[in-house]
């Protein structure tokens, strides 16, 4: 990415983030994007995701934040189990080789997505201070890691933001066939399991749209998000009764 050329909002470190609807539009190579600045720490982060605003930048840039229209969310009810990742969940349960863990590692996780090179990408969108700084949210309750771990070995997972009942995908790595998959299907069952309408992908992708994940117009996600944002936080943890009703049940499977 290359520094924007169109005017926007640059906020000092005492200044509030400009609300999601500010974001450059599609008219410009910069859709979505809403200010810069130099702040990276937990405290922006908890501002930024409570108004649907999230970082993405690379190393040679300022922190930019931005908020998509549409967004991409997944819901959990929409999610599609495919019959192949049915029968590998199934068959490392039954050998007993599968554990999932939610915050085992976290630290661990983050720094295993920021080494995961992805297509098309020549390094990492995950800075230093981002390293920092999710590391700090974990420890406040508001980041969450759903680990796969396989014979013992950290396999893959994923990392997310949870703020009340609103809950960010972040990043997912994996080492192993499946790895990650088996972790989202792990949150997209916590997810069910307790009452969580939905999971903010962020940008749309083909990737995403294959598991079952779709745009939604930015306000109205950001409608649903101040209503998440004040019910509740779930209690971490993934019991086996979670995600039982997607081993069982042949409605999602494609």
């Amino acid at each position: 990415m290359h520094s924007p050329r169109f005017p926007i909002p640059v906020i000092g470190l005492d200044e509030p983030l400009p609300l999601a609807a500010q974001a450059l539009g599609s008219e410009t190579p910069w859709d979505g994007l809403v200010a810069a600045g130099s702040d990276m720490s937990a405290k922006r982060l908890i501002e930024a995701y409570t108004k649907g605003i999230f970082p993405w930048y690379s190393q040679d840039q300022m922190v930019l934040w931005w908020s998509m229209n549409p967004r991409m969310v997944l819901q959990p009810s929409h999610f599609k189990f495919h019959r192949s990742l049915k029968k590998a969940l199934k068959k490392a349960l039954l050998k007993n080789q599968l554990e999932i863990r939610v915050d085992h590692d976290f630290e661990a996780v983050v720094d295993m997505c920021a080494q995961q090179k992805r297509p098309g990408q020549d390094g990492t969108w995950i800075q230093p201070e981002m390293l920092s700084a999710y590391a700090q949210l974990h420890l406040m309750g508001y980041a969450h890691s759903v680990e796969t771990w396989i014979e013992g070995q950290l396999a893959g997972g994923l990392y997310c933001v949870s703020i009340g009942q609103a809950v960010f995908g972040e990043s997912m790595f994996s080492r192993e066939t499946n790895a990650s998959k088996f972790a989202l299907t792990a949150l997209v069952s916590f997810c069910h399991y307790n009452g969580i309408g939905a999971i903010d992908c962020q940008q749309q992708t083909h990737h995403l749209a294959s598991l079952g994940a779709a745009p939604v117009a930015r306000d109205l996600f950001l409608k649903d998000l101040a209503t998440a944002i004040e019910k509740p936080a779930p209690k971490w943890e993934l019991l086996p009764v979670y995600w039982s009703h997607f081993l069982t049940t042949s409605q999602h499977l494609t």
